[in-house]
């Protein structure tokens, strides 16, 4: 082999490797991504399975918070789904419930799973979930409808510079990779 050849076979081996590893880092974003935000708290991500269970908090009675619910399909996603309460005031650590409504206009039976995000973020890490529809996949069979209850506390030591903060809820349809059973509606 001639001197340019070989150069030419080590320009492609290296091309090869940096494309290898920009898609090796592609694939870690997303893990990281997450890792940063539990870390930082930015993005407002909760925990959708872990449910408080210790509410033995003292009302703080004067103060009062706003919250807000927001809900939304993922693209695709045929079901309507909406909070029956769009905003509600409480006391921080006081127990309220609120509904969601599901309805699965189609033909065949979906499993939806609610993805639940807070903003701004640092509420995230005051907002504790008793009972959520976001800690299991949703079955609902073909033309089925379910209110699906919500209960949560806020934290008294909420910072007193958060006076409103949002919890939004993105619905996916989960139904391909779900090994939830059909049996509601």
């Amino acid at each position: 082999m001639t001197e340019q050849s070989q150069s030419n076979n080590r320009m492609v081996i290296k091309l090869v490797a940096i494309v290898i590893g920009m898609f090796g880092f592609g694939f870690a974003l997303v893990p990281l991504y997450d890792v940063f935000c539990d870390i930082t708290g930015i993005n407002g991500k909760t925990n959708p399975y872990a449910a408080t269970y210790d509410v033995n908090t003292d009302v703080d009675t004067s103060r009062e918070i706003t919250v807000e619910f927001i809900t939304r399909n993922q693209s695709g996603m045929p079901w309507d789904f909406e909070a029956r309460t769009h905003r509600i005031k409480v006391h921080p650590g006081e127990l309220k419930t609120v509904e969601f409504y599901v309805r699965n206009p189609t033909g065949r039976d979906i499993i939806g799973q609610a993805i639940p995000s807070v903003s701004p973020g640092t509420a995230a890490l005051y907002l504790n979930k008793t009972e959520c529809f976001c800690f299991e996949q949703q079955p609902l069979k073909a033309g089925a409808e379910a209110l699906m209850p919500m209960q949560f506390y806020v934290d008294p030591q909420l910072p007193e510079d958060i006076k409103v903060f949002t919890l939004s809820y993105t619905l996916y349809d989960v139904t391909g990779t779900s090994t939830v059973a059909m049996n509601r509606g």
